[in-house]
C-alpha cells in the first residue's frame, strides 16, 4: 500500500503536464504563488490570503463558509465564483487530512491539493493524475469569473427531453411485441426440449405450435409466469437476446455467476431490452440495460462489498447505527422517529428482478438474500413473530410510518400481505384506543401513513391484480375509519421506457383502489443524461406517479458505473428540474392530491396547462448517507490524487431525526469515480459533454425543503416528547 510520502514522489505523466501547464497560464497569480513559495505551508498560506478577501465582499457567502449561516435562503444568495472561492478555501482548511476511502477497502485518502499543485510545479511530482488537473482547470476558471454558470433556457431542456422515448411510444410498443414473440420461441423450444419443467406451464400432447403460442401469450399476463421462467445464467440471458451480447460481457457475466453473484430477470423486464435497434431508439433502452448487465467494478469488489447503511447492521441487544433497540430480527429497519420498515418472513424477501446497483448486494453477498422463491415461503413461526413486531409498533410513542418492503413488498402474496395490512391495523387500532387513556401531552403518535415500497410496477406489472387492488382498497376502507389518512405505493422507475402500456395498466388499478403511487429515480449514469429525467417525470406525471425522490447512487466501487458524481446531481436540480418546480401560490393545492387517488391524473394534468409546464418537480434530490437519514447538505472538502472529491455532508434540516445526529457529526464521502471519468462515460453513450462543462462547479448543494404534500397529517393532540426503544451510547 502506497504511503501519503511515497505518493508525493510519483511523477506525473504527460497529459497532466499538459494541464498543468495549462492552469499555470491562465492563473498567473496562482503561478507566483506556486513558484515562490519554498514549501507547501507557505503555498497554502499565500493560497488563502489571496482568496478570502474575494469571499468577504459578499457577506452571505463568507458566513456560509464559516458555517454561521446554512439555511437554503442564504445558499440561494451564494454566487458562482463563491461557489469557487469556498471550495478553494475548504481545500486549504482540510489540507493533509486522511479519510478512510471504502472505495479502496479501507485505504486512507489523503486531500492536498494545493501540495499536489506545488509539487508538480516544482518538481513534476505529487501522483496527481489527469482527472485532479480538469478539476483544477475549471475551479479556477470558476474563481476568476472565466467560466460563468450557463443555465439553460425552458427550450433547450424541452429539446433534451423530447430526445428520449418513453415506452407509451407507438413504435416502441411495437419493438418489444417483436421481443416478446422471440422470447416467447425460446420458451416454447425450452419446454419442447424439456429443458425447462413446470407443474403449472404445461403444453398438451395434441397442441401445435399456433395452440402453443396462444397459451405462451395467456401467461405472459400472469405475473408467476415470469417468476417461473426467469433467467438465471448468462447462457440462457444471450439466448433470449438473440446472442447479441458482446464477447466481453458474456466474459463479465460467467465471472459473476462464479463469483456468487446471482441471476433473476423475468421475461418481461428482459423483453424492455432492445437487441435490433432502429436509429431512432438508439441508446433509448441504456438506462434498463445498464441495470441488468452486471459490470466488472461489481464482479471485481463482489466479497469484499462493504454495508453502504450502517444502520443496517445489527447486533442483538444493542441499538443500531442510529441508536433504535429494535426486535431480536431481521425485519424491521429504523432511522427516524416517525418511521419504521417492516421486512416480513414471506416472498417479501426476494425482487422480481435483481438490480446490477442494488442497495442490498452486501446481503447477496453474505448468504442472506437470494432467489430461491420456493424457500422464502412463511413458516409456522412467523404469525407469532409478526405479531411481536407488531406490539414494537403499538409501543413505541414516535411511530407514525409503517414501510413495508423487502425484497420488495408486492412479491408477497395477496393472502400473506392482505394478513399483515390486517395485522397493522389491529396494532393502529389498539394504539389509538390505548390513547383514550393518556393525558394530552403524554399521548402516542398514532399510525397515519401506510406505505409499500415495491418496484414491480417496473419489473412485473402482471402482478397488480385486481385482486390484489380489491386488498388494497378494502384496507384503505377501513383503516381510513381509525385515522390513517396516508397510503401510499413507492416505487422505482428509473427511465421513461420503463412506463409501459403494461404499467400504465397497473398504475391505474392502484389508483383506483385508493392508493397514491410515488416514484423514487435512482440517478444512474444512463439516467443522468441531460433531459432524462425531465422526460421520466413528464411520463410519470401523465400515469398518475408522484416524483418523490432523485437519489444519488449508493455504494462503493462496486458501483462505480453507475454512479453519477453528486455535482451532477445538484446540476440536474438547478438547471433542468427546476423548469417543473411548482409555484407557491400551488402549494395547497398540490398538497391533497393523494388524497383522491382515482382523480390525481386528470389534477396534475390541469395543474400542468394551469401553469403550461410539460412536467411537474414534486421531488427531492437527495443521497441516502452512509450514517442516517437522506442529504443533499454538501461541501467538496477535499480530493484524491485521481480527481474523485470528497464530500462532507450535513443532515437535512428539514425534518426529524434520531438525537444520535448531535453526537455523530457530518458525514465524509469520497466519491468513486472523477468528473472527469463521468463525462468520459457519457461521451462514450453518445452525449455531447459540451452542455456538460458547468458540472465541475457545482461544488455544494442544500437540501431541498419537501412539500407539504408529503409532510404527515396534524395530530388534534399533543404527542408526548418521550422517546422509545432508543439507546445513545
Amino acid at each position: 500500500m502506497n504511503t501519503p510520502h511515497s505518493l508525493d514522489l510519483i511523477a506525473i505523466n504527460v497529459r497532466a503536464h499538459k494541464l498543468l501547464k495549462l492552469l499555470m497560464q491562465e492563473n498567473p497569480t496562482l503561478k507566483k504563488i506556486m513558484v515562490e513559495s519554498n514549501n507547501e505551508t507557505e503555498a497554502l498560506e499565500s493560497v488563502k490570503n489571496w482568496v478570502l478577501p474575494k469571499l468577504k465582499q459578499n457577506d452571505f457567502a463568507y458566513q456560509y463558509y464559516l458555517g454561521k449561516e446554512s439555511n437554503y435562503e442564504t445558499f440561494q444568495k451564494i454566487t458562482w465564483q463563491d461557489y469557487a472561492s469556498i471550495r478553494i478555501l475548504d481545500y486549504v482548511d482540510h489540507a493533509g487530512r486522511e479519510y478512510e476511502d471504502l472505495n479502496l477497502r479501507g485505504q486512507m485518502a489523503v486531500s492536498n491539493p494545493i501540495k499536489m499543485i506545488w509539487l508538480a510545479v516544482n518538481f513534476g511530482k505529487g501522483g496527481a493524475r489527469p482527472g485532479f488537473f480538469e478539476d483544477m482547470l475549471h475551479l479556477f476558471r470558476q474563481f476568476k469569473g472565466a467560466e460563468k454558470r450557463d443555465i439553460p433556457s425552458p427550450q433547450e431542456v424541452t429539446e433534451w427531453k423530447n430526445r428520449f422515448l418513453s415506452g407509451l411510444d407507438e413504435r416502441v410498443i411495437k419493438l418489444r411485441e417483436k421481443n416478446r414473440d422471440r422470447i416467447i420461441d425460446v420458451l416454447i423450444k425450452k419446454i419442447d426440449n424439456k429443458e425447462i419443467k413446470t407443474s403449472k406451464y404445461l403444453f398438451e400432447v395434441k397442441d401445435g405450435q399456433l395452440q402453443k403460442r396462444e397459451k405462451m401469450l395467456r401467461w405472459w399476463d400472469e405475473g408467476n409466469f415470469h417468476l417461473r421462467f426467469a433467467i438465471r445464467s448468462p447462457e440462457l440471458l444471450n439466448e433470449m437476446m438473440d446472442y447479441s451480447l458482446d464477447p466481453d460481457t458474456m466474459k463479465i457475466l460467467r465471472k459473476a455467476r462464479k463469483a456468487g453473484i446471482p441471476f433473476f430477470i423475468n421475461p418481461y423486464y428482459l423483453s424492455l431490452l432492445h437487441v435490433t435497434i432502429p436509429s431512432f431508439a438508439a441508446g433509448a433502452d441504456l438506462a434498463i440495460r445498464n441495470y441488468i448487465i452486471y459490470t466488472k467494478q461489481l464482479v471485481g469488489e463482489f466479497g469484499n462489498i462493504v454495508a453502504w447503511e450502517k444502520e443496517d447492521k445489527i447486533e442483538p441487544g444493542k441499538p443500531n447505527a442510529a441508536g433504535w433497540l429494535l426486535p431480536p430480527y431481521n425485519n424491521i429497519h429504523r432511522r427516524y422517529p416517525e418511521v419504521a420498515i417492516l421486512i416480513p418472513d414471506t416472498m417479501g424477501r426476494a425482487c422480481g428482478g435483481l438490480c446490477a446497483s442494488c442497495q442490498r448486494m452486501y446481503d447477496f453477498q453474505r448468504g442472506n438474500l437470494n432467489f430461491n422463491l420456493d424457500k422464502l415461503k412463511p413458516q409456522g413461526s412467523w404469525d407469532e413473530k409478526l405479531q411481536e413486531l407488531m406490539a414494537y409498533f403499538e409501543n413505541d410513542t414516535q411511530l407514525r410510518d409503517i414501510l413495508i418492503t423487502g425484497g420488495d413488498g408486492l412479491m408477497t402474496s395477496d393472502k400473506n400481505l392482505e394478513k399483515i395490512l390486517n395485522s397493522i391495523y389491529g396494532m393502529a387500532f389498539r394504539k389509538k384506543e390505548a390513547n383514550k387513556t393518556r393525558a394530552d401531552g403524554k399521548k402516542f403518535a398514532e399510525i397515519t401513513r401506510v406505505r409499500i415500497g415495491t418496484r414491480l410496477p417496473v419489473y412485473l406489472p402482471q402482478r397488480i391484480t385486481e385482486s390484489l387492488a380489491e386488498i388494497l382498497k378494502q384496507f384503505k376502507i377501513k383503516a381510513s375509519k381509525i385515522g390513517i389518512k396516508q397510503f401510499i405505493i413507492q416505487t422505482h422507475f428509473i427511465s421513461p421506457m420503463e412506463i409501459t402500456p403494461e404499467a400504465k395498466i397497473g398504475v391505474t388499478r392502484l389508483l383506483k383502489a385508493g392508493w397514491g403511487v410515488t416514484n423514487q429515480m435512482v440517478f444512474t449514469t444512463a439516467a443522468s443524461r441531460r433531459g432524462h429525467s425531465a422526460k421520466l417525470r413528464e411520463t410519470l406525471n401523465e400515469i398518475g406517479i408522484l416524483p418523490y425522490y432523485t437519489f444519488t447512487v449508493k455504494g462503493y466501487m462496486e458501483n462505480n458505473f453507475n454512479f453519477v458524481p453528486n455535482a451532477r446531481s445538484v446540476q440536474e436540480q438547478q438547471e433542468e428540474k427546476i423548469l417543473g418546480n411548482i409555484p407557491g401560490n400551488l402549494h395547497k393545492k398540490v398538497e391533497g392530491l393523494t388524497n383522491n387517488p382515482e382523480k390525481i391524473t386528470e389534477q396534475i394534468n390541469g395543474i400542468r396547462k394551469e401553469i403550461g409546464q410539460n412536467f411537474l418537480s414534486f421531488d427531492r434530490n437527495v443521497l441516502n448517507l452512509p450514517g442516517v437519514g437522506k442529504s443533499m447538505t454538501f461541501r467538496v472538502i477535499g480530493i484524491t490524487r485521481y480527481g474523485r472529491r470528497i464530500l462532507e455532508f450535513d443532515h437535512d434540516i428539514n425534518r426529524n431525526h434520531s438525537p444520535i445526529i448531535e453526537k455523530m457529526g457530518k458525514v465524509i464521502i469520497i466519491e468513486s469515480k472523477s468528473i472527469s471519468e463521468y463525462l468520459t462515460q457519457l461521451e462514450e453513450m453518445g452525449e455531447d459533454i459540451s452542455v456538460y462543462n458547468g458540472v465541475y462547479g457545482y461544488s455544494m448543494g442544500q437540501t431541498e425543503p419537501r412539500l407539504s404534500l408529503f409532510e404527515y397529517p396534524e395530530y388534534d393532540y399533543q404527542v408526548t416528547k418521550e422517546l422509545t426503544n432508543l439507546e445513545i451510547i
